[in-house]
């Protein structure tokens, strides 16, 4: 008798989507198990003896598992593919990876930095769901200054739209020519966050680079390079 795992593991398991995505493919009603539509969360399937089929085609797990620090350039979008027809960020690794990965969360269009790519959902769940709390390092360049009720208002939390931040850890590293460069930490990881986070206290961000993601640290990369990750990296943010 083969492993049995919940129906979303087992698609993320393939690395067709991240385990959170798989379940929406389910309540679509896009996933079959053994020639069945199945809507529910809560089914299981055993691997080796199920057949799982998404948007009737059947799939099935990979073998190996690709995990992939790349320091992302701006103009790339983080996406497997884009309806504007805008370079992605598997553009830049696709000719040496024969297999098909995915950005695990996103980098914006205008930011660059340290991203990580996969073929594992399990991989992208533990390194994007809010409950483990990965923090985010970054770079921001702020036009102007910066005062000191500013800076403490971000390490207390912001209100952004519907919600406020958790604290985050904010560091000045240098002034000058107009500029502040300034080394933010945060907890969370929604859309646009760090930029949002500056407006909310008046400042414009016109640079914004990614340099850490928990332990794992973009370091000296070259800018449109990628690495694989060390075991070491891999087993961190899986929790283990």
């Amino acid at each position: 008798m083969g492993e049995i795992v919940r129906l979303q593991k087992y698609i993320a398991m393939s690395g067709i989507a991240s385990r959170r995505a798989a379940e929406g493919i389910i309540a679509e009603g896009r996933v079959k198990v053994n020639g069945k539509t199945v809507t529910e969360q809560g089914v299981k399937v055993e691997i080796g003896a199920d057949k799982v089929d998404v948007d009737n085609k059947p799939i099935k797990l990979k073998d190996k598992k690709y995990y992939i620090m790349l320091n992302k350039p701006v103009g790339y979008v983080s996406t497997v593919k884009d309806q504007f027809d805008r370079p992605t960020v598997v553009d830049i690794i696709k000719e040496d990876i024969d297999t098909r990965i995915f950005p695990v969360g996103r980098l914006d269009y205008d930011t660059e930095g340290l991203l990580l790519l996969t073929n594992d959902g399990d991989f992208t769940y533990r390194v994007t769901h809010p409950k483990f709390h990965m923090d985010k390092t970054y770079i921001a360049t702020i036009k102007g200054g910066m005062t000191i009720s500013g800076i403490n208002h971000l390490r207390r939390g912001v209100k952004i739209e519907d919600y406020v931040t958790s604290p985050a850890e904010v560091e000045i590293l240098d002034a000058f020519d107009g500029r502040t460069t300034v080394k933010i930490t945060i907890h969370e990881g929604k859309n646009r966050q760090v930029r949002k986070m500056f407006e909310a206290i008046g400042c414009k961000v016109v640079g914004l680079q990614r340099i850490k993601i928990g332990i794992v640290e973009l370091g000296h990369l070259p800018l449109g390079r990628w690495r694989h990750l060390t075991s070491h990296e891999i087993n961190y943010l899986m929790g283990r």
